[in-house]
């Protein structure tokens, strides 16, 4: 199983998103799963790839050229991907992966998910997406999806769909209970 993991390109305010980022992708990793990521070096996303390299395994990234600048590719992985837009990226990762996770991040994160989350809604993949609550983190806007819901916008199917979780052993059971 390969899951795509969305997360930032920087570290955030606190500390504590870095040791949850880093915790669950070593999980993940010794539960067998190989990781999908956005290629990056710094922030959250290098510490993912760093995890992952440290563990073994197998680690894809996929990166825009337009952000090599900001993003700097890193250099360890499996495989880098280079591609020209950010919509060739979110193509080629929801091709190599078979579930999709966010940790905290921000807009490219929200937008990354929303995206994937969408076409598994419009039958375009039946892949597990997930948001790793960790430290609450997503619950405001999972509150949000609640309220669309509530307001008659979002289906409480399609909202059910979504694996929530605040802990590793609980998205991987998550993403289990959640495939097809």
């Amino acid at each position: 199983m390969r899951v795509a993991i969305f997360t930032g390109s920087s570290d955030g305010a606190d500390q504590r998103w870095h040791e949850a980022a880093t915790q669950v992708t070593r999980y993940l990793v010794r539960q067998g799963a190989g990781i999908v990521y956005g290629g990056a070096s710094v922030g959250l996303m290098g510490a993912v790839a760093d995890i992952a390299i440290e563990e073994g395994a197998e680690i894809v990234g996929v990166i825009p050229r337009s952000l090599f600048s900001e993003e700097v590719p890193h250099t360890g992985l499996t495989e880098l991907i280079e591609v020209d837009s950010m919509h060739e990226r979110k193509a080629v990762m929801a091709q190599r992966a078979d579930a999709f996770v966010a940790l905290p991040g921000g807009i490219g994160t929200l937008e990354e998910i929303f995206e994937v989350w969408t076409w598994q809604h419009l039958g375009l993949h039946d892949k597990p997406v997930a948001f790793y609550d960790i430290h609450g983190y997503w619950t405001p806007l999972l509150r949000a999806l609640d309220g669309m819901v509530d307001a008659g916008f979002l289906s409480l199917k399609v909202r059910g769909s979504l694996v929530v979780a605040d802990t590793p052993q609980a998205l991987w059971a998550g993403l289990g209970q959640a495939e097809r």
